[in-house]
C-alpha cells in the first residue's frame, strides 16, 4: 500500500536516530555495572519508554512515533553502540510492534486494537520466539472457553518489565500438531518468571525462562493457527520484519568495537601488521553493513514468502559472521588494552556472540537457501 504523508505528519517528523544518540551516553553509563551484576537494564528501558522509543514503530495515525522499518533498525543499531543489552532487549519489543504495524497498512482491523493499546497502556511486549519458531513449544489443552497452556519458554528478553507475552503453544489436534499464536498477560495466573539468565554476554537483557502452569487463554485470544514445524505466511512475515531489526543490534556492536579499537590502536607503535589487522576489521565491518542493508532492502521491496525469507536469513548469517569477525579484529587491533574490562571491548566481544543463536542458525539457513535455489519444497 502506498501512503501519502500529510502536512501534519511531515511537521511532526521525529529524528529517532538523533534522539538515540542523545540518550546514548546515559545508557552507556549504566551498561558496565549491569553486565557485572547480571542485572536487567530496567532503568535504561524505562528511560527509553519515557522518551517514546517503545511506541516509535506504532503508526502516527494511532498515536505512535511513525518510524519506518529502516528507521527502527537505525535506532537499534545506534543504541547498541552504547549498550548492547538495552538495544537487544528493546529490539525484541520493537519487532513485536513492527509486525502489527506492517499488517495495519494492509488489514488494519486485525491489529489496530493492539497497536492502540501499546500507546494508551504503555505496553511492553515480550517475545518467546527464541524457544518457539516453526515447531512451537508448550502444550495447549482445550477447556471450556479456551485453552490451558503449560510448559516452559526460554530467552524471554525483557520479561521483568513485560506486560504481554507474544507466544505460541502446541495443540494436539485431529489434523496433527497445531501451533496456536496468542498474547498472554505477564501477570496471568500460572505464569512465573524464573531467575535463569546467567550468560556469557547480553547479561542485562533479562531473558529469563518463563514457566507456564495451566495458564488460561480464551479462545478469542488465539490469533493464528498453523501446522507445527512448517512454514506459514505468518512466519515468513516474522522473518522479513523481525530479523533486520534484531541484527541491526549486532552491526551497532561491531561499529562500537571498531571505534574503540581505532582509539586504542592510535597509541600503539605503527607497523604493517597493525595496519593489516585494521584493514581486515574495516573489511568485515563493511560486509556486515552491506548484509544488513540488503536485509532492509528485501523487507522494503518484497512480500513475505520463501524467496524473501531465504534472502533475509542469508543476510542474518552474513551479519552474524562479519559482526563477530569485526569484533575479533578489533580486539587484535587494540592489543593487550582490549583485554581489560575498562575499555568496554571485552563486553562487546561477549555480547556479539549472541548473534550465533537466533534462528535460523547457519546450517538450517544453508539448507533453506539450497531448497529455494533448487526449487524444492522448503518444508521437505
Amino acid at each position: 500500500m502506498t501512503t501519502t504523508m500529510s502536512k501534519t505528519a511531515a511537521a511532526a517528523y521525529i529524528d529517532w536516530e538523533r534522539l538515540a544518540h542523545e540518550v546514548g551516553p546515559e545508557l552507556a553509563a549504566r551498561a558496565a555495572q549491569a553486565d557485572a551484576d547480571d542485572a536487567f537494564v530496567a532503568q535504561n528501558l524505562q528511560m527509553l519508554k519515557g522518551r517514546g522509543f517503545h511506541t516509535a514503530g506504532v503508526p502516527a495515525e494511532l498515536g505512535g512515533g511513525g518510524a519506518t522499518h529502516a528507521e527502527l533498525a537505525g535506532v537499534l543499531r545506534t543504541l547498541a553502540r552504547y549498550c548492547g543489552s538495552t538495544a537487544l532487549a528493546l529490539s525484541m519489543h520493537t519487532h513485536q510492534v513492527a509486525l502489527p504495524a506492517w499488517r495495519w497498512r494492509r488489514t488494519p482491523e486485525a491489529v489496530e486494537g493492539l497497536l492502540k493499546r501499546i500507546v494508551a497502556e504503555k505496553l511492553t511486549l515480550v517475545s518467546s520466539g527464541g524457544s518457539d519458531w516453526l515447531d512451537g513449544s508448550c502444550k495447549a489443552v482445550p477447556v471450556e472457553g479456551g485453552f490451558r497452556i503449560s510448559g516452559r519458554k526460554v530467552f524471554a528478553s525483557g520479561s521483568p518489565d513485560g506486560d504481554l507475552l507474544m507466544t505460541m503453544a502446541v495443540l494436539d489436534a485431529a489434523e496433527g500438531p497445531t501451533v496456536l499464536h496468542m498474547a498472554i498477560p505477564m501477570k496471568a495466573e500460572g505464569l512465573r518468571i524464573l531467575d535463569t539468565w546467567r550468560t556469557l554476554g547480553m547479561r542485562g537483557t533479562g531473558s529469563h525462562d518463563l514457566e507456564l502452569d495451566g495458564v488460561f487463554v480464551p479462545e478469542g485470544a488465539v490469533t493464528v493457527r498453523r501446522p507445527a514445524g512448517k512454514w506459514h505466511p505468518i512466519m515468513h512475515m516474522v522473518t522479513m520484519i523481525a530479523f533486520p531489526l534484531i541484527y541491526a543490534v549486532y552491526v551497532g556492536l561491531a561499529e562500537a568495537a571498531r571505534d574503540k579499537a581505532l582509539d586504542l590502536a592510535a597509541g600503539r607503535a605503527a607497523s604493517g601488521d597493525l595496519e593489516l589487522v585494521v584493514g581486515e576489521m574495516e573489511t568485515e565491518l563493511a560486509a556486515a553493513r552491506l548484509a544488513l542493508s540488503d536485509m532492509l532492502a528485501t523487507a522494503a521491496a518484497d512480500e513475505p514468502g520463501a524467496t524473501a525469507t531465504s534472502r533475509i536469513m542469508t543476510g542474518r548469517t552474513l551479519v552474524a559472521r562479519s559482526a563477530i569477525r569485526t569484533v575479533e579484529k578489533a580486539m587484535e587491533a587494540a592489543g593487550g588494552a582490549g583485554f581489560y574490562r575498562k575499555t568496554g571491548l571485552e563486553r562487546i566481544f561477549r555480547d556479539v556472540q549472541a548473534a550465533r543463536y537466533h534462528p535460523l542458525q547457519e546450517k538450517a539457513q544453508s539448507r533453506l537457501a539450497a531448497r529455494v535455489a533448487l526449487g524444492r519444497d522448503i518444508d521437505g
